[in-house]
């Protein structure tokens, strides 16, 4: 019988979350991963099977957290568009407020490993796919409350919100505020 694990999971796999979220996929070693959870590489991967399969749970931890927020605001009171608006805006704060402004995981990933990995870029795909439903299901909420017309095409809308809040998750990483925001209201006039 082997031993307890002398970690926490949860406490591993944000941390590893957060180092390849700074240095994305290739750009994180071993050793490095092994510093930040203090957990031995060889037990990190006793626990894990793999920096691959470590790196599968971050993302999957990471999209949990992208789930949660997406519930808080689009559940929030007021039309979809002040809904959608307000939403954006929060995440691009989050992400002017911090350290090392890094965009987001799903996003980098995509860019940096999806064309190397068709099992990855399903994956990615479906969790940038879920995100575009929840702005098309709050979309359609708003064409039934009458805030957004009835005729306009709920979907397209909806990827257009997704595709320009991946576009200033990017622009975050060299631009400030008043730009990012003064995008958001643009895009919501499509609204």
């Amino acid at each position: 019988m082997g031993r307890p694990r002398a970690f926490d999971d949860d406490v591993v796999l944000s941390r590893a979350m957060e180092e390849f979220w700074t240095h994305g996929y290739s750009g994180t070693s071993p050793a490095q991963l092994a510093e930040v959870t203090g957990v031995a590489k060889g037990s990190l991967y006793n626990a894990f099977a793999s920096k691959r399969a470590l790196f599968d749970k971050c993302l999957d931890l990471y999209h949990q957290h992208v789930i949660e927020t997406a519930r808080e605001w689009m559940g929030r009171s007021g039309t979809a568009r002040e809904c959608i608006a307000a939403a954006m805006k929060a995440v691009v704060d989050e992400d002017l407020a911090q350290p090392q402004r890094r965009g987001c995981l799903i996003g980098n990933t995509a860019v940096e490993l999806a064309g190397e990995d068709a099992r990855l870029s399903e994956k990615l795909r479906r969790m940038q796919d879920e995100s575009t439903g929840w702005f098309a299901e709050r979309i359609r909420q708003g064409q039934v409350e009458g805030d957004v017309a009835r005729h306009r095409d709920a979907q397209a809308l909806a990827e257009h919100v997704a595709n320009t809040l991946a576009g200033l998750r990017v622009m975050a990483m060299t631009h400030d505020a008043p730009v990012l925001h003064r995008i958001i209201d643009t895009a919501m006039m499509a609204l």
